[in-house]
């Protein structure tokens, strides 16, 4: 099944260049929806920022259908949404969500 993105590639522009490739979900990618949950794990290989990108609204279900994931580069997640570049230099381990405000929180995980 061929997805049909939001965003087409002449759209991707320079908004965080060079932060490495990472996980995002078809709920941003696909379906439009802004970021809403956000961590950085431990890296998988030198071009792995740890960075995986979620809606909020995926289901463990979903998530367990790799057809509703892939890989990119960090930029272009930015792209879909621009409110999480201020938190790409935070370390392994942190996590984020949007609260009831839409503004983007630091979490405990």
């Amino acid at each position: 099944m061929d997805k049909k993105f939001k965003l087409t590639a002449s759209d991707i522009v320079d908004l965080a260049k060079s932060h490495g490739s990472c996980i995002a979900t078809d709920m941003i990618t696909v379906k439009g929806y802004k970021v809403g949950y956000f961590y950085r794990d431990e890296p998988h290989d030198p071009q792995d920022s740890g960075w995986c990108f979620m809606s909020g609204r995926e289901t463990q279900e979903y998530m367990d259908n790799p057809n509703n994931h892939a890989i990119y580069d960090v930029n272009t997640i930015a792209n879909y949404d621009s409110d999480i570049i201020k938190y790409l230099g935070y370390p392994i381990g942190s996590a984020f969500e949007r609260d009831s405000d839409g503004q983007i929180v630091e979490i405990d995980e």
